[in-house]
């Protein structure tokens, strides 16, 4: 057969693709995962998800009448396929980048980013709303959420399955089943789900059944019913459990082959002729099609820049020798671990991201990956430290923030000794929006009995884990580091205790103080270096703690100082600078105080150092207000 050249060119939306014959998918499928690769191997992203669902992605589209119907990305980082196909191709190369399109699906953007979904594990919730509203308003409209890449392992998940189970909603469920989150998945289910894929005797009933199906005539409705009946009574009996997605009231079907675009199309079609709540199983292969993608899939998660031929990724240059944040807490984890046997370390699906694989690799039985659940990850915690053990708890701030009840409730109200290692904090670049972890500091200093530190360089992130078990009230203590490069090549130095709530003063100064709280403290202490030679006296203290503050320093400051500026990497409403402004009304000071943080609304996506200018505390931005507040201590 004639193969058209460039079919992926001539589609600039899902209508384009769905004039196509069936078998010119496959040539789409192959054009697409060809353009996703040419394009993210020099403009880093998400990578290997997106490659498993191109199949998926195209056959969606081809049959489901997109945006009438509605498909939810779940975790969003798989739908790059899905913006190429959708008006976005000759925008792609912009993606992730300063002012151009989002690395996850997002309303504001596209008519067909049904739901917002950076966070995991949310479109089954999602789609169920859609489902039943279409229903009351009496439309004829189907919902696909497409949940994968260890979405599955998280409790939102489970409680929109259960609630969909009791209704009747025409609600269709993919399952992206490819065994792999960031790391491998872990827990019950993830052997479940293997013990349904590997059954030999079950998928050889099942291929059968659906060949009757065809034999039959697959819309007649007598054939449809007697091979779903077959098909049930089987499958309890086959498999070793039964099936736990038809105990809570959905058809499943499955497992197939994602990877075959025409079959996928066919099955779908029959689908959406089946009413009610349905879990389509699709085994996938992350990174398929890019062969060092397939083999090393953790890596080529989001690789940074990489050759599309050989696979080699380019190292950032001038860093070898400086490590970043998790590096170092990777190592001091370890190191601290050798040392007292009463610590463990928590992460929700993130041991490599987070560095706490050096640990695991040593002390595998001191290291809990609980796969996506931070809520889970929060209370087994505080069950660990009521029985005496040390659990230091690593989640993203953006991720943590899904944990706040247990925070709360579980391990401040109950004054238990979990250490909350908040990683990622302030402004993380590239994922945006849905990543960047700007409110921790204001939330955490809202809860009673909670110690909430951040450290300005690795050095102090060394100490402050040091620190943090030896907490002499045995109550929670929170560390948040951001996602950067350290600062030091010797930055591995003996363990030195910090006084809880006692802050630093690294550079004396009269006229004017600068206040900063974690990794801004760098760009301060260059900004006053630059200005040495100029004739104004600057003070800059690391505050170290957002609670408890130094009250004794804060005393000084304020019976010293008239002009006063706070940075944080922080959300500036109910943040660090606005600690500062209650403790000075709280104790009737009078300063003219000016606060550089995160304004009042989402940032978007870009690197860090552009979106640290937009928000007006990088060094240029700090040096602009301590001008400014040099003309008015000088009128």
């Amino acid at each position: 057969m004639f193969k058209e050249a460039n079919l992926l060119s001539k589609i600039d939306s899902p209508a384009d693709l769905r004039k196509l014959q069936p078998e010119q998918l496959v040539q789409v499928s192959s054009e697409l995962r060809q353009f996703i690769i040419d394009v993210v191997c020099n403009n880093p992203g998400h990578f290997g998800a997106s490659l498993g669902v191109v199949e998926l992605t195209v056959a969606l589209h081809y049959v489901f009448n997109t945006p009438y119907d509605k498909l939810i990305w779940d975790v969003g980082h798989q739908a790059y396929g899905h913006k190429i196909l959708t008006g976005r191709r000759d925008l792609f190369s912009t993606n992730r980048r300063y002012k151009g399109i989002s690395g996850f699906p997002k309303m504001a953007e596209s008519e067909y980013d049904a739901f917002g979904t950076g966070h995991s594990s949310t479109s089954i919730s999602a789609a169920l709303g859609m489902a039943i509203a279409a229903k009351s308003k009496g439309e004829n409209r189907q919902v696909v959420a497409i949940i994968g890449d260890g979405a599955m392992t998280a409790g939102q998940a489970f409680e929109g399955l259960n609630n969909a189970g009791i209704g009747n909603s025409d609600l269709l469920v993919i399952l992206n089943d490819n065994n792999i989150a960031i790391d491998a998945n872990v827990g019950a289910l993830k052997e479940y789900l293997i013990d349904i894929t590997t059954s030999k005797t079950y998928n050889k009933f099942k291929d059968k059944i659906w060949n009757m199906l065809g034999i039959f005539g697959r819309h007649t409705p007598g054939a449809r019913r007697l091979a779903a009946q077959l098909e049930a009574g089987f499958k309890s009996t086959i498999l070793d459990k039964s099936n736990l997605f038809e105990g809570l009231n959905f058809r499943y079907f499955g497992p197939i082959d994602g990877h075959d675009v025409m079959h996928l199309a066919k099955v779908l079609e029959d689908l959406k002729r089946i009413p009610g709540p349905k879990l389509l199983h699709c085994i996938t292969t992350k990174g398929k099609g890019f062969k060092q993608a397939e083999e090393d899939q953790t890596t080529f998660h989001a690789p940074g820049k990489f050759d599309k031929k050989t696979g080699e990724i380019f190292a950032i240059p001038n860093m070898d020798s400086i490590l970043s944040f998790q590096e170092v807490f990777g190592r001091t984890m370890l190191e601290l671990a050798e040392q007292n046997e009463k610590i463990r370390a928590i992460t929700p699906a993130m041991p490599t991201g987070s560095s706490l694989n050096l640990l695991m690799s040593k002390m595998p039985e001191r290291v809990y990956d609980v796969g996506i659940a931070e809520q889970h990850a929060v209370t087994f915690s505080a069950g660990l430290a009521t029985q005496d053990l040390i659990p230091y708890c690593h989640i993203y701030s953006s991720f943590i923030q899904r944990a706040y009840d247990q925070i709360i409730h579980d391990v401040a109200l109950q004054k238990l000794h979990v250490i909350f290692c908040v990683d990622r904090g302030g402004l993380v670049g590239a994922d945006g929006a849905t990543h960047h972890g700007f409110f921790d500091m204001a939330y955490m200093r809202s809860v009673p009995n909670m110690v909430v530190s951040a450290p300005m360089d690795e050095k102090e992130l060394r100490n402050l884990l040091y620190t943090a078990q030896l907490n002499k009230n045995k109550g929670p203590f929170s560390i948040r580091y951001p996602r950067a490069r350290g600062l030091y090549k010797d930055w591995y130095q003996p363990f030195s205790e910090i006084e809880i709530g006692k802050s630093r003063l690294i550079k004396d100064g009269n006229d004017i103080a600068i206040l900063s709280i974690g990794y801004p403290g760098s760009a301060v202490a260059s900004v006053l270096k630059k200005l040495e030679g100029e004739k104004i006296s600057i003070a800059h203290y690391d505050m170290r703690f957002v609670a408890p503050l130094d009250t004794s320093a804060l005393d000084e400051i304020f019976k010293k100082f008239r002009y006063i500026i706070t940075v944080e990497d922080g959300i500036l409403k109910g943040g660090f600078g606005s600690a500062i402004t209650e403790f000075m009304a709280d104790n009737c000071y009078s300063a003219e105080i000016r606060r550089l943080g995160i304004p009042d609304y989402f940032v978007e996506h870009g690197t860090q150092d552009e979106l640290y200018r937009e928000c007006g505390y990088d060094a240029e931005g700090i040096e602009l207000a301590i001008r400014e507040m040099m003309v008015r201590h000088e009128a």
